[in-house]
């Protein structure tokens, strides 16, 4: 259960959730990994509810209509019939909306964790995992923000199954983010309702081989672990930079890439910190004649949010 601390209180509580990439190729709906950019909040009772945003998309996550942390926190206190309390709120955001980093995952998060504190609900770390995951709709990036490091997820009915590792400390991933966003909705309409089996067979093989190589840092497997026959060929059309991106795993120091989510991102891992360079330059080479996207560069990450909750220092100021 949740410390005494975490609970229900009127002092100011504090948040801190990393963004996430999931499926990694093959491991579509299944597999996630943590990364070191953030969603920071730190909210406390107010008089009506108000939010202070900082960061990315900053003018977005300031509205307090049709806010998806809002919107959240309201249902839940209601439906467990609590008060629902006015919050203000100051948010520090590194996660950029709608490009599959996470950035509803994390939301979501914010808000379950925020209703169980202000709500006194006493929910177990477990029951708010589980609780984001049927909002989500799928484990895998919500699974990631929250425990850390990477998963292997699957649900039975609202139980939520987590296979974690650390990833390996000396990788790196360059995020390569577009201009302009793409909605899950829009990205999960171009998929097939049903695939052949070699498809199927294929990346049964190569998500085998992403868990392994993540458990056992090989390097050497990723190239092929990160293949995808699921989701990525049908999602090409509306994510222009990952067919020239993806070509690029196996040199440059470029271990894997793949479609950062639902996209529009490209996630690519490099070998280590002397490996960045020349695989950016690789990227930028690769999309010549195009708009020049940004790349953001960061590390893998251990810890998620539920290790974050307690003695976070002040956020926002």
């Amino acid at each position: 259960m949740m410390s005494e601390a975490q609970s229900g209180s009127a002092e100011s509580y504090r948040l801190r959730l990393p963004a996430t990439s999931a499926n990694l190729g093959p491991g579509f709906d299944a597999a996630a990994v943590a990364l070191d950019f953030f969603l920071e909040i730190e909210a406390e009772p107010a008089a009506e509810f108000s939010i202070a945003a900082s960061g990315r998309d900053q003018e977005r996550c300031s509205r307090i209509e049709n806010n998806l942390i809002l919107g959240i926190y309201r249902n839940l206190l209601e439906s467990n019939g609590r008060p629902v309390i006015p919050l203000a709120i100051r948010m520090a955001n590194a996660i950029p909306l709608g490009m599959g980093c996470g950035s509803s995952a994390a939301g979501r998060l914010a808000a379950i964790a925020l209703a169980v504190h202000f709500g006194q609900l006493g929910w177990s770390s477990e029951r708010i995992l589980e609780e984001a995951c049927m909002l989500e709709g799928h484990p895998d990036n919500a699974a990631a923000c929250w425990l850390g490091g990477f998963v292997i997820t699957a649900c039975e009915d609202r139980t939520v199954h987590v296979a974690r590792v650390i990833p390996p400390a000396e990788w790196r991933a360059i995020v390569v983010l577009p201009a302009d966003p793409l909605a899950t909705s829009k990205a999960r309409a171009v998929l097939p309702a049903s695939y052949s089996r070699v498809d199927v067979v294929a990346n049964t093989q190569s998500v085998a081989l992403l868990g392994l190589a993540f458990a056992q840092a090989r390097a050497d497997l990723l190239h092929v672990a990160m293949k995808d026959r699921i989701h990525q060929p049908y999602r090409a059309p509306i994510c222009p930079l990952m067919p020239p991106l993806l070509p690029l795993a196996g040199a440059h120091g470029i271990l894997g890439a793949a479609l950062s989510g639902a996209g529009p991102s490209v996630l690519v891992i490099v070998g280590g910190e002397g490996k960045l360079a020349e695989a950016s330059a690789a990227i930028h080479d690769a999309l010549a004649g195009q708009l020049q996207p940004e790349l953001l560069v960061c590390r893998f990450l251990a810890d998620g949010a539920s290790q974050f909750l307690e003695a976070l220092p002040r956020c926002c100021s």
